[in-house]
Order: structure tokens, then sequence, then C-alpha cells
């Protein structure tokens, strides 16, 4: 994502330790920013199990001490929510796994990135 989309939108952005003790600040904020672009109840809570799983995927490579850094980007007909970490390794399932295909049908468009000792997944959540 572009810096010159924050020009356009609303860009919410959160750093919390890489730990499962933090997925609430994260499951929360999620939660509240699809409540204001004007997802449904059951594409809220969708959308809140799918970071939980963006996650969970992400902490076990997470470096010791290392960080998951959350961009929540708010377009006019989607939530874009990318999660990112340092990490040890750069394994993320295969996009024909099991978990790729549940955080495909909780967020709709679902991308992961690796390069320079940071994994990233990306998940798309759009309005109906």
């Amino acid at each position: 994502m572009s810096d010159s989309y924050a020009a356009n939108g609303d860009l919410v952005e959160l750093s919390v330790p890489a730990s499962s003790a933090y997925l609430a600040v994260l499951r929360t904020t999620s939660a509240g920013l699809g409540a204001r672009l004007g997802l449904t109840l059951d594409d809220i809570e969708d959308l809140r199990i799918a970071v939980d799983e963006a996650c969970a995927i992400l902490l076990p490579i997470a470096v010791p001490g290392a960080n998951l850094h959350c961009r929540f980007a708010l377009h006019p007909d989607a939530l874009e929510v990318n999660v990112g970490v340092e990490a040890a390794r750069a394994e993320l399932p295969a996009e024909e796994s099991f978990s790729w295909t549940v955080l495909s049908a909780l967020a709709g468009e679902v991308s992961s990135s690796a390069g320079d000792g940071r994994v990233a997944i990306t998940l798309r959540k759009k309005r109906e």
C-alpha cells in the first residue's frame, strides 16, 4: 500500500508485542473499523476471526521480542488489514492449505509477502 493512500482515506496503524495476549487489541480494532465501514455483523465477526487466524500463523515464526505491526486501511468499499512481523523464517501456509482456505473464506481476498526478515499477511474484506 502506498503512502499516498493515507491522503485519500483513513489509515490506522498499531504495533503490539508478538504475543497472543495482545491479539484482543487487534480483534477489537478490526471490529470497530469494520463497523465504521458499515460491514454486517456477520462480516465483522468473520474479519475478527480472520485477523486472529493471520496472527496465529505469524506468531510461531516471530523473532523473540518482535512486535506485530498491523495496518488498517479503510477504502470506500473495503477494509484492508496488513499484519506483519519480523520473522526467524519465511514460512507461510501454502495457498492450497486449510489455513489459507479458512482465511480466504473469512476475509475474501488474502495475500502474503516475505522479505528483508519480515513476513506479512494482507486481508481485504469488502462491504456487500
